[in-house]
C-alpha cells in the first residue's frame, strides 16, 4: 500500500468545498465544507455565493483533511483538481488553490473531468474499474450515459440530456410542491409514503424513434406541475406523497431502462451508477432488480460518494499518478464546459510536463523566495 500513490483532491464544481485524500483505492479522508444551506432560501444555487464560501472553506478544509488522513501535506505524491465542467467561478476557486499548493510543495498538479471522477471514485468502493465500464451519471447538471474504456484517457458519451437533468427535475417539483431546496432527498422521502403508480406521469424520449441513450425531463417536470395546478384550481388537495412517488417512478424508471439497454447493445457486463442523484433510494432498487433479471453487476457507491465530494477527484488523480499520465501544465485553466472526453487536461507533453517516475516523486525549479517559502509553510 506504502508504494501506491497519496493524492488530495478538490472538488469545487459547485455549492460544495471537497476536499479527499487517496493512497491508491483506499481512501484516508473526505472533508466536505457545503454552503447549501446559504442557497436555500433562493430556491437554488447562486454561482457568487458559492464561489465566495469556497475561499472561505478552502483552507480550514484542506488542514482538516489532511488531519483525518494523519499525513502530511509534504508527503503528496500529486494534487488532484475538478478542471471543469461546473460554475466557472467556484471552479477557479479550487484550480487556483491546487495550483498554489501543488507549485509550494513542488508536485504534479493534475486538473480532472468532473464526470470521469464520479465514475472513479467507485474503485474506492469496489475495487478497480472493469474496462469497459459503462456509467449512468445523474445529477443536478448532468444525466449522461457513458462508456469507458479507459478512465484516465478514453471516455465515450453514448446520450445525455437534451434539457433539464434529473437532479434539476427534482428541484423544480419540489420548488412546485413547496418542500424546499434541495429536492432530490424531499422527494425520496415522501415518495416512500405515496403509490408510484398512483398518477401516469409521461416517460419522455421512449418513444421507438426517439435516441435510445438520451434523456429529456422537462415535459414530465411541466407535465407534474400542470396536474398539481389543476388540482389547486379545482380547490383540492394535493396528494404530495403521490405525486413524490409518481414522479420518481417516472425519473427513475426512463435511467435504468436506459442503462439496461445500453449494456446489452454494448455488451457490457457491469452498470456503474454514480452523481447526486444515485443517493436515491428507488434509483437504487430499481436498478438493482433490472441489473438482476439482465444478468447485469451494479456498482453504486454509498450515497456519500455520489454526491460532489473531494475523494472522488482525488479517486481519478491517483489514477492518473499510478498510470504516468502527463501532469497538468501551470496555467491550467478552469473549463465550465470541459468535455467528458477529456477525462483530464494534461501539459503540452508527458516528458516535460509530469516530471515525476514511477516512485511518484515530482521537484520543480524555484527561485529562492519560493524555497524560503516552502520551508517555512510545508517543512
Amino acid at each position: 500500500m506504502a508504494d501506491e500513490p497519496l493524492v488530495l483532491g478538490i472538488e469545487t464544481s459547485c455549492d460544495e468545498t471537497g476536499v479527499g485524500i487517496v493512497r491508491g483505492h483506499t481512501l484516508l479522508a473526505d472533508a466536505v465544507a457545503s454552503s447549501v444551506d446559504t442557497h436555500a432560501r433562493f430556491g437554488g444555487v447562486v454561482p457568487e455565493i458559492a464561489s465566495r464560501a469556497h475561499l472561505e472553506a478552502m483552507v480550514p478544509t484542506i488542514e482538516r483533511a489532511l488531519k483525518e488522513a494523519g499525513v502530511a501535506a509534504s508527503d503528496l505524491d500529486g494534487i488532484a483538481v475538478t478542471a471543469g465542467p461546473g460554475l466557472a467561478g467556484a471552479l477557479l476557486v479550487g484550480v487556483s488553490a491546487a495550483k498554489a499548493y501543488a507549485y509550494a510543495l513542488g508536485k504534479p498538479l493534475y486538473g480532472v473531468n468532473h464526470l470521469a471522477s464520479h465514475i472513479c471514485v467507485d474503485q474506492l468502493e469496489h475495487g478497480a474499474l472493469p474496462e469497459p465500464t459503462m456509467a449512468l451519471l445523474v445529477s443536478g447538471g448532468h444525466s449522461s450515459l457513458l462508456l469507458a474504456p479507459d478512465i484516465t484517457a478514453d471516455v465515450r458519451p453514448l446520450g445525455s440530456t437534451i434539457d433539464d437533468a434529473a437532479g434539476e427535475a427534482f428541484d423544480k417539483v419540489a420548488r412546485v410542491l413547496n418542500l424546499g431546496f434541495p429536492g432530490g432527498p424531499v422527494i425520496d422521502r415522501y415518495a416512500k409514503q405515496g403509490d408510484p403508480d398512483a398518477i401516469a406521469f409521461p416517460r419522455g424520449l421512449t418513444g421507438p424513434r426517439d435516441a435510445p441513450y438520451d434523456f429529456s425531463f422537462s415535459g414530465l417536470k411541466t407535465a407534474v406541475a400542470r396536474w398539481i395546478e389543476a388540482k389547486r384550481n379545482a380547490g383540492e388537495e394535493v396528494p404530495v406523497a403521490h405525486v413524490a412517488a409518481s414522479f420518481q417512478e417516472a425519473v427513475t424508471d426512463v435511467l435504468t431502462r436506459k442503462a439496461i439497454r445500453a449494456c446489452r447493445d454494448e455488451g457490457v457486463d457491469h452498470l456503474m451508477i454514480g452523481g447526486g442523484v444515485a443517493a436515491n433510494s428507488r434509483l437504487r432498487a430499481l436498478a438493482e432488480e433490472r441489473c438482476a433479471a439482465a444478468g447485469i453487476t451494479l456498482r453504486v457507491p454509498r450515497p456519500k460518494l455520489c454526491t460532489d465530494n473531494g475523494a472522488m477527484v482525488a479517486a481519478l488523480g491517483a489514477e492518473m499518478v499510478a498510470r504516468n499520465r502527463a501532469a497538468s501544465a501551470w496555467d491550467l485553466p478552469a473549463d465550465s464546459s470541459l468535455p467528458v472526453t477529456e477525462p483530464h487536461v494534461p501539459g503540452p507533453s508527458a516528458a516535460t510536463a509530469s516530471g515525476h517516475s514511477h516512485d511518484h516523486t515530482h521537484t520543480h525549479d524555484h527561485d529562492h523566495v519560493h524555497e524560503l517559502s516552502r520551508k517555512n509553510l510545508y517543512s
